[in-house]
């Protein structure tokens, strides 16, 4: 029913329970391609060994090349992604979704069963992710990150969206733009927090929180997010521990400004993140105090 891609780079330290929670899933892929990013630890190894027990993993394997969240990622996966639905072509698997995992997130043993549920009882859903969860101190964390959208990792599309869509883009912070693509194009996308899944590792955090922030400073820049989104996002930031990371994301976004890098060259998507996800901010934060007021 589904296809799966997971990009890795370096994880032999989590990498088969990652893979494990994959195997045990209640309803399994048809189809799943690991692509490893050239990793130089042990990461090949472990996943030759998984592909040599279940016929339905495969993996291909990249060049060299420095971690890089902003482009090289949407690279690594787009590659995954191109080469999957080929490969499906090529010798005719039928499939209804496709979906994509990081190599630091380990499953609940119905993920996917329970995400393709929602599926069927929505026809208009075109992508989907569960909740994503951190284990701090002992106990289990909702990730606030993202509101109601869905996670870039734990992800699924509908078929018909993804290509509705045009595919997986090759620019940074391309699940984003997936997202706003599906909604422009009158896709319903849910976030569903009581499905599972545990990122071992903070987001953002493989080359450092100081790096993964900044990068994602210059990728609000890059979608030519509203100023105003951006000191919210920075307040944010700096509220929670560690409390660094909201200047981390100014400083990328300011240095993007300065140097007048290159935005998005989509005009919708560039409205769409200055104009309309304000609107719909200002709607999010109403229905908090609502909420919050009903309940004093």
């Amino acid at each position: 029913m589904y296809i799966l891609i997971m990009p890795v780079k370096d994880e032999e330290k989590i990498l088969r329970d990652v893979i494990e929670s994959v195997i045990n899933q209640t309803v399994k892929p048809l189809f799943w391609l690991i692509v490893d990013d050239g990793s130089t630890d042990n990461s090949i190894e472990i996943i030759q060994n998984f592909g040599s027990k279940y016929n339905w993993i495969k993996s291909i394997h990249l060049p060299p090349h420095e971690r890089d969240i902003i482009f090289h990622v949407s690279y690594v996966y787009k590659n995954g992604f191109d080469f999957i639905i080929k490969y499906c072509k090529e010798n005719k698997i039928n499939y209804s979704f496709i979906a994509s995992i990081d190599a630091d997130t380990i499953l609940e043993p119905e993920y996917f069963e329970k995400i393709l549920h929602e599926f069927e009882i929505n026809g208009k859903l075109g992508i989907a992710s569960g909740g994503l969860y951190h284990e701090i101190d002992g106990e289990l964390k909702l990730s606030t990150k993202m509101e109601n959208f869905p996670s870039g990792t734990g992800r699924v599309w509908s078929k018909k969206c993804f290509f509705d869509t045009g595919g997986f883009s090759l620019e940074p912070s391309a699940d984003s733009i997936s997202n706003v693509k599906a909604t422009l194009r009158g896709w319903d996308i849910k976030r569903f927090n009581e499905v599972r899944m545990i990122e071992k590792r903070l987001t953002s955090s493989a080359e450092g929180l100081w790096i993964g922030y900044k990068c994602n400073g210059h990728m609000a820049y890059y979608l030519n997010k509203n100023p105003i989104l951006v000191l919210l996002n920075v307040f944010q930031y700096t509220l929670r521990k560690p409390h660094y990371t909201g200047i981390s994301f100014l400083l990328g976004y300011i240095t993007a400004c300065v140097k007048r890098e290159e935005r998005i060259k989509d005009r919708k998507i560039r409205e769409y993140f200055w104009s309309y996800r304000l609107i719909e901010y200002k709607k999010l934060v109403i229905r908090r105090i609502k909420s919050l007021v009903s309940t004093i």
